[in-house]
């Protein structure tokens, strides 16, 4: 769609970027919502302390649900105006927020957490609508722009969360987040256009082309799984953190676990770098970067089990190499097929939060029985699936690499 009918380059160069800020706020604040819950698993624990072992599961439900909420809800974005289906998740999601303001036990904290993964997927509609909005030329860049938002709402999300739960408690956390939504969809009615469909397939044959999709673009697959792999290794560290920072020698609360959030939102800056990079290199070689940097942080990891400093280049570098694959990958699968773009974004990023939910998982497994080193190695493990499954697959042309 086009942002301008007759307007000056200058004047449509301007409300092309005012758009691409309002889809990274919009991308920031929804998806925000499945972090809050990872420096608050202490506090979780303090609350239940008869279900206290299973407080690890409310972020591994939190993340399958977004996984959910892609496959079922994201392709929507292909078939129907995507402010609208913007609009509608955010008021499911205010209701989910608000059943987890007053659960009375984790059981139902788990069922809020899973609705509220399903509902966050908002974000999978402002990706897609940017590299809609953007020329053919510049699409990396606007990717990596709605991106940044995205990535500073994953990374920030921790320390909102740990400053109110610090002083609030855990419960205020999400109430705070229903308001914050609330006043996103009064600008989203004023400011953000309607988007034009691309696909007049009803549901079950939308959802069945994804199959299709799958099947035609092996860069489709690879791009997925070496996603996936990414993103298992970043939740793993981020899961089990706060666990880390509550024991000796550092016992420190949900307050200390969140600012580790400011020091990873650094690493938000790649995101349009990286951009730029893939519109004009191509992506593979930052990928293969970007794996290296994850490997390298969880070395530094598991060297900084009593280091606050060590903890802190290791956040740097492991956000830094997450984020530009992430936007390498999605800068990749949008030039395979423009029609099915919103299919394509949740193909890509169902197997990307799966990986999320397994790192968290794994890292709720490890954690009891092998400590920081385990996860450490665990992390290291999850780097070298994804250059393994980077690497194994041969050189292709740019469309479908």
């Amino acid at each position: 769609m086009s942002t301008t009918d007759s307007a000056s380059p200058a004047a449509t160069e301007r409300s092309l970027r005012g758009l691409l800020l309002l889809l990274a706020v919009i991308a920031g604040v929804s998806v925000a919502n499945i972090y809050y819950n990872q420096p608050l698993l202490d506090s979780l624990r303090e609350s239940f302390p008869r279900s206290a072992s299973w407080v690890g599961v409310v972020p591994a439900a939190t993340q399958l649900g977004y996984a959910a909420g892609m496959l079922l809800l994201a392709p929507l974005g292909d078939r129907f105006d995507r402010r609208l289906l913007i609009l509608l998740q955010i008021a499911g999601l205010c209701v989910a927020l608000v059943v987890a303001t007053t659960a009375p036990t984790l059981a139902v904290l788990i069922g809020a957490s899973l609705a509220i993964g399903v509902l966050s997927t908002i974000a999978q509609q402002a990706v897609p609508f940017a590299a809609e909005l953007a020329p053919p030329s510049g699409r990396g860049q606007a990717v990596g722009t709605v991106m940044s938002g995205l990535l500073l709402g994953i990374l920030l999300a921790r320390t909102a969360a740990g400053l109110v739960a610090e002083y609030f408690g855990w419960r205020a956390v999400f109430g705070v987040s229903v308001v914050a939504l609330l006043v996103l969809a009064v600008v989203i009615l004023l400011r953000l256009p309607k988007s034009q469909p691309t696909s007049a397939l009803p549901y079950g044959k939308l959802m069945v082309s994804m199959w299709h999709l799958i099947v035609e673009h092996p860069g489709l697959r690879e791009a997925s799984l070496t996603g996936a792999f990414m993103f298992a290794a970043f939740s793993i560290f981020w899961s089990v953190l706060a666990l880390l920072l509550a024991g000796a020698p550092f016992h420190l609360g949900p307050q200390a676990a969140g600012l580790f959030g400011i020091v990873g939102a650094a690493g938000a800056m790649a995101a349009p770098l990286a951009g730029k990079f893939a519109d004009r290199r191509g992506p593979r070689t930052i990928i293969t970067l970007s794996i290296g940097l994850v490997a390298v942080s969880f070395v530094v990891f598991g060297l900084s089990s009593a280091s606050i400093a060590g903890l802190v280049v290791g956040v740097i570098i492991l956000d830094v190499g997450v984020q530009a694959a992430q936007i390498s990958n999605q800068s990749r699968i949008y030039a395979l097929s423009p029609d099915a773009r919103s299919r394509v974004n949740t193909v890509y990023m169902v197997a990307y939060f799966i990986g999320g939910a397994a790192g968290s998982a794994v890292g709720a497994a490890v954690w009891p029985v092998f400590g920081w080193v385990g996860v450490s190695i665990a992390g290291v493990v999850f780097a070298g699936l994804a250059a393994w499954n980077h690497l194994r697959q041969p050189q292709r042309p740019v469309a479908d690499a």
